[in-house]
């Protein structure tokens, strides 16, 4: 491996001069935090690319044998390598995105009616060269491992070249941005208000029924773009207005991912692993006394702590599964966290990861999140399919790095915008209790989509 440290320089600077170059992964801590948002990472240029299409895993388009998260398991396991403490964890890996939808290799379940808009089911690229900054001392490196070479002197001799190149890139002169993204059609949901109070009605009527005890419904917003939008733009502007501790932007050719996501999914730090599910949410306001207000509102509500704790057994009941006996615990239950234009209730569960298991067994026996789902895990995913009718695709799924050292850090892709050509689509949805009320559970929506509306608001120019 060839490590180089850089002159400190913004990740947003750098991004942009690597803006262009191919399947562009941009794992981005917009958001300062005393214990969050400590690493940015940034690559393109990846040796191999992972997709998963209706079930069927593939590398660089040659079928992979066995289920999707065996096979991502076999494909890590070609690239053997040391973790170095000296450096951030992500030391090259494969980076990208795990859809929502992958759900149905897990478990036995309904496709949605909609398959939206027919991404792959998981795309993450194997990248030989990382560039990563440490934002609390304020240092960057160039991580260059050599991978897929496997002659040793092949390998170090590409490892050198490859982060020369990278250095060069580093230093070359930044395109030119687009001060506006590009014009944006109208707003569709694929629920009225009316039918989206009903829809929730009906889930309340099947938790008092005894069929299950919360879900999480979205709903789905869309809208055309411009021919000439810029998703850089956009993403620049998002994460001015709502700076967020596991953000993302993914440039996939066509695809464009920007995700201003609050909440991490799961976290593996040698044989240690951190998730943080976020339950219970209230906007914010302007006025900083009715903010006050509103936090300890959050704080004191019934409904809402005891939506969390739901979600801290089950995340512990997943975490057990693959942890040491009694590792896991719950280090901290219902604490505040403040964003742009939401307070949150947000948990922290940690475990000991129990050998052989490693990074893809943890990721495949909690996918997806139980935050984003509701419990029983599997029940509440029927019954989303059957209230959403629409693939998540991207949304609630996971976005970040599998390290080819075993560390591994995700997110839970909330707050997250896909442009797939013309076409933009994100969610916004809300955690369901017998203690719902169908209105407040509809604000919630909007009140979470509020930033994302407002982003594509200003870049367009549309003030």
């Amino acid at each position: 491996m060839h490590v180089r440290e850089l002159q400190w320089v913004e990740p947003v600077a750098a991004m942009r001069r690597l803006w262009g170059r191919p399947h562009l992964t941009f794992l981005d801590s917009a958001a300062r935090h005393k214990l969050l948002g400590r690493y940015s990472y940034l690559t393109c240029a990846p040796f191999g690319t992972y997709t998963v299409a209706d079930g069927q895993a593939s590398c660089n388009g040659s079928i992979l044998a066995g289920d999707p998260w065996n096979a991502l398991g076999a494909l890590l396991a070609i690239y053997p390598q040391q973790h170095c403490p000296d450096l951030p964890p992500f030391q090259g890996g494969v980076a990208g995105f795990i859809g929502y939808d992958l759900n149905r290799t897990v478990e036995r379940l309904p496709a949605p009616e909609n398959p939206g808009q027919r991404l792959p089911q998981a795309m993450m690229h194997l990248y030989d060269v990382v560039v990563s900054f440490d934002h609390r001392d304020g240092r960057c490196w160039i991580v260059s491992t050599g991978w897929p070479e496997q002659d040793p002197a092949r390998r170090a001799e590409r490892a050198h070249r490859r982060a020369e190149e990278f250095a060069a890139l580093l230093t070359s002169p930044t395109a030119p941005q687009a001060a506006l993204a590009g014009a944006v059609g109208t707003w569709r949901s694929n629920f009225s208000r009316e039918e989206y109070i009903a829809a929730i009605e009906r889930v309340i009527e099947l938790i008092l029924a005894g069929d299950f005890f919360q879900a999480n419904i979205a709903q789905q917003f869309s809208a055309r773009v411009s021919a000439s939008f810029d998703p850089l733009a956009l993403y620049c502007r998002l994460r001015a207005l709502n700076p967020a501790p596991f953000a993302a932007l993914l440039r996939y050719g066509k695809l464009t991912i920007a995700s201003s996501s609050p909440e991490r999914f799961l976290k593996l730090d040698g044989r240690k692993v951190e998730t943080r599910p976020i339950k219970g949410t209230i906007a914010r306001s302007g006025d900083s006394a009715e903010d006050q207000r509103r936090a300890e509102i959050l704080l004191a509500s019934e409904k809402d702590r005891a939506e969390n704790t739901m979600i801290v057994d089950l995340l512990r009941n997943d975490l057990s599964r693959v942890c040491s006996a009694d590792s896991v615990e719950v280090s901290a239950l219902c604490g505040l966290e403040s964003y742009a234009s939401v307070h949150h209730l947000v948990s922290v569960v940690t475990g000991e990861l129990a050998r052989p298991n490693d990074a893809v067994t943890l990721l495949r026996a909690c996918f997806p999140g139980g935050s984003i789902t509701g419990a029983p895990k599997i029940r509440s995913m029927q019954i989303i399919a059957e209230i959403e009718q629409v693939a998540r695709e991207v949304y609630c799924g996971a976005i970040g790095f599998i390290g080819f050292n075993g560390h591994m850090d995700t997110n839970i892709a909330i707050r997250t915008v896909t442009i797939d050509d013309d076409l933009a689509v994100f969610h916004a949805g809300s955690g369901i209790t017998a203690m719902s009320k169908p209105e407040a559970e509809y604000q919630e929506t909007l009140a979470k989509a509020q930033r994302i509306f407002d982003a594509f608001h200003e870049a367009s120019g549309a003030f």
